[in-house]
């Protein structure tokens, strides 16, 4: 209680499953009290969502998928019309974060310009991660699952969608198939095809698909990216299968443990490492290869 975190509001998310399956009132309590949490949830000057407390008047992509999905399914649940809060949100996100140039969207804003990483004038972080992305695109697709039958305003993440990843997949590496880890910098150095993000990519492309807001094509490549996977990065060794090319953590400042080199340059998300089977890359697996088997 009175704690602001974005990631820790998608627990809701989780909290919902075992509600629907027991119907246990302890977890429809706790998916009430996580919802509950953003009716005073701190905004920045355009409306959105911030990110932590730790983080004030910061947008960032990742927050869009934290928030928006579990917002959108107890509006559709207890019938209230908040949905324009929702959409000016991704919206605005939009605003905040698209790079025109790139044809993709940068991490984070820091809508007051304090933060140091943040420009001075755009207040966008300076480089693209490939899970930030990954983790906007889920958004878009899982919120306009839940919103299409709840308001006309669900449409405008068609375009949306379809935009983004029209811009990442002229980044896609042609001998993996896959994304890199800071998507539009293939002249770094130690740049790699990073599992979690290219699977992120690979589930909005085949749910989209599936759906039908893409067209068939779509759905083809994304489950393209996901033999890449397997093929690339997961391994059968003495104990069993273990998925690798996964980056264990990013973020952008500080954080919980006041460090110096979270800067947001390319070099800082290539200095971040790769740990083997991370809840990251290997949920985002197994959400993607869920839609490839629906295939």
């Amino acid at each position: 209680p009175g704690e602001h975190n974005i990631d820790k509001v998608s627990f809701g998310k989780s909290l919902q499953i075992p509600y629907d399956l027991t119907g246990d009132v302890r977890y429809a309590n706790a998916v009430q009290q996580t919802f509950q949490t953003l009716n005073d949830y701190p905004r920045t000057v355009t409306g959105n969502f911030w990110h932590k407390d730790i983080y004030p008047n910061q947008v960032w992509l990742d927050g869009l998928y934290m928030g928006m999905p579990f917002y959108a399914r107890c509006l559709a649940e207890t019938g209230e019309n908040r949905w324009d809060d929702i959409f000016n949100q991704f919206q605005n996100a939009h605003k905040l974060l698209w790079n025109e140039n790139l044809g993709l969207y940068m991490h984070a804003n820091d809508c007051s310009r304090k933060a140091e990483w943040a420009d001075s004038i755009s207040g966008q972080s300076p480089a693209v991660w490939l899970r930030a992305e990954g983790w906007f695109l889920m958004a878009m697709v899982d919120t306009w699952q839940i919103a299409k039958d709840h308001t006309a305003r669900a449409s405008e993440l068609v375009p949306l969608l379809k935009n983004a990843l029209d811009g990442i997949l002229k980044y896609q590496v042609r001998e993996t198939k896959m994304f890199l880890q800071v998507v539009d910098r293939a002249d770094l150095l130690g740049n790699y095809s990073e599992t979690s993000g290219s699977a992120m990519v690979s589930y909005s492309l085949m749910k989209g698909a599936r759906l039908g807001i893409l067209p068939e094509a779509y759905g083809e490549r994304g489950s393209e990216i996901m033999d890449a996977i397997r093929d690339r990065y997961l391994i059968k060794e003495n104990d069993g299968y273990h998925l690798y090319g996964i980056c264990a953590s990013a973020g952008l400042g500080p954080g919980p443990d006041n460090r110096t080199d979270r800067d947001g340059t390319p070099a800082y998300y290539l200095s971040e490492k790769q740990m083997t089977d991370n809840q990251h890359g290997t949920a985002a697996c197994m959400m993607a290869v869920s839609e490839q088997l629906q295939r």
